[in-house]
C-alpha cells in the first residue's frame, strides 16, 4: 500500500525543542490515521517518542515554557475525541496513542507529588463519617473561598479581567456535559442515575435553548471571544485543569478520581459564581452573559449535595474507591489552586 504523507522529522531527538515537537505533532491531526501510522518509520517514532520524554523531564523540572507545551499538546491530542471533525483526523493513530499516554503518566506523575499519601490513608472507613473528612480537607485547602474571587473579582475584576476569567474557566465550564457523559460509562444504580440527572440539567432539562454550554458560549458573546483566541490566551495551569478533567473521565481506571474532581468543582461553583455575579452587576455588564453563572448558583448548590450522597457515600464502601476519591478531590484542589494563585498575582501585576 502506497501512501503520499510526508512528515519533515529532525534526524535528532535533541533537535526537538518542545515548541517544534508540539507543531510537528499538531501538523500530523489532520492526517488519517493508517497513513500516519505507516509513514511514521521505527526511527521516526523513537526520536518524536524521545523528545516527549524530554518535555515532560523538563516540565516536571520546573521549565514553564516546557510545561506549557507539554499540556498545550495535550489539549490538542484530546480534541482529536473531543470535537466533531469537520475534516479527516488521526483520531486512532497507534503514533499519537504512544504520546498521549506519555504524556498522561507524565501529567498525573507530576500532579502527584502535591497528594499527600499519608492524608490519604487517614479517611475513615465509614461512609458517612468519610464524606465528612473529604469536607473537611476541601475547607482547610487554600483553593477553597480563594481570594482571587472572594476578593479580586467581587469588588476589583474590571471588564477585562471578566474576560480574561472566561477564557480561562472554559476549558471546564464550556464542556462540563462531556465529561459527565464520559465518565457514566459503565457506572449503575444510585451514582449513574445521579449523573444523568445533573447532565439532563446540563442538557437544560430538554430545552436547546437553555443547554449550559449554550448559556456558557453567550459569555463570549458579550466579550467578542472567538475560538481562535481561545487556545492562545490559555494558560499552562488553566490547559492542565482542563485535561485533567478529560483524563479522569475518560478512563474506567480513574473512575474514582473523576467522582472526586468533579464533586469538588460541583461543590465550589455555587460560592465562586456568586463573586462573579456581583463582578458582573457591579460593571453593569449585558444580563445575557451572566445566566450561566446564577444558574448555576442554585444548581450547582443541588448537584453537590446529590453527587456526595448519591454517588460518593455509595462508593466509600470500598477502600480503593475512598483512595482514589480522595486523591482526585485533591488533583482538583491543588491544580486549582495553583492556579487562582498564577490568576491572582498576574491580576495584581496589572493594578
Amino acid at each position: 500500500m502506497s501512501v503520499s504523507v510526508e512528515l519533515a522529522l529532525p534526524r535528532c531527538a535533541d533537535a526537538l525543542n518542545p515548541r517544534a515537537l508540539v507543531e510537528i505533532i499538531s501538523s500530523w491531526l489532520h492526517i488519517p490515521a493508517t497513513e500516519l501510522d505507516l509513514t511514521v518509520n521505527a526511527d521516526q517514532r523513537r526520536i518524536v517518542i524521545e523528545a516527549v520524554r524530554t518535555m515532560n523531564e523538563l516540565a516536571g523540572g520546573g521549565d514553564s515554557a516546557a510545561f506549557h507545551q507539554q499540556q498545550l499538546l495535550l489539549s490538542r491530542l484530546y480534541g482529536l475525541v473531543l470535537r466533531l471533525p469537520q475534516a479527516v483526523t488521526a483520531e486512532g493513530s497507534v503514533v499519537l496513542h504512544e504520546v498521549v499516554r506519555l504524556l498522561e503518566e507524565a501529567t498525573l506523575a507530576r500532579e502527584d507529588h502535591g497528594v499527600d499519601t499519608v492524608l490519604l490513608d487517614e479517611a475513615p472507613a465509614d461512609p458517612k463519617d468519610y464524606l465528612s473528612w473529604l469536607k473537611n480537607l476541601a475547607r482547610r485547602h487554600p483553593a477553597y473561598k480563594h481570594p482571587y474571587y472572594a476578593e479580586f473579582i467581587r469588588d476589583r475584576a474590571g471588564r477585562e479581567d471578566l474576560r480574561t476569567y472566561v477564557i480561562q474557566e472554559s476549558v471546564v465550564d464550556g464542556r462540563f456535559d462531556d465529561l459527565l457523559a464520559m465518565m457514566q460509562v459503565g457506572t449503575t444504580d444510585d451514582a449513574k442515575l445521579e449523573i444523568a440527572r445533573n447532565y439532563w440539567d446540563e442538557m437544560g432539562n430538554g430545552d436547546a435553548d437553555q443547554v449550559h454550554t449554550h448559556l456558557f458560549n453567550q459569555i463570549f458573546q458579550v466579550f467578542d471571544i472567538g475560538a481562535d483566541e481561545l487556545e492562545d490566551a490559555l494558560t499552562a495551569e488553566a490547559l492542565l485543569s482542563g485535561n485533567l478533567a478529560v483524563m479522569l473521565c475518560r478512563y474506567r481506571r480513574l473512575y474514582p478520581e473523576a467522582v472526586g474532581f468533579l464533586g469538588m468543582t460541583e461543590w465550589f461553583a455555587p460560592d465562586r459564581f456568586v463573586q462573579v455575579v456581583h463582578a458582573w452587576e457591579r460593571l453593569g455588564l449585558p444580563d445575557v452573559g451572566i445566566v450561566y453563572h446564577r444558574l448555576h448558583i442554585t444548581v450547582d448548590s443541588l448537584h453537590a449535595a446529590g453527587w456526595f450522597h448519591n454517588v460518593i457515600i455509595p462508593a466509600a464502601e470500598s477502600p480503593a474507591m475512598r483512595r482514589g476519591i480522595a486523591r482526585g478531590a485533591l488533583l482538583r484542589l491543588n491544580s486549582s489552586a495553583r492556579y487562582l494563585d498564577e490568576r491572582l498575582a498576574e491580576a495584581r501585576s496589572r493594578s
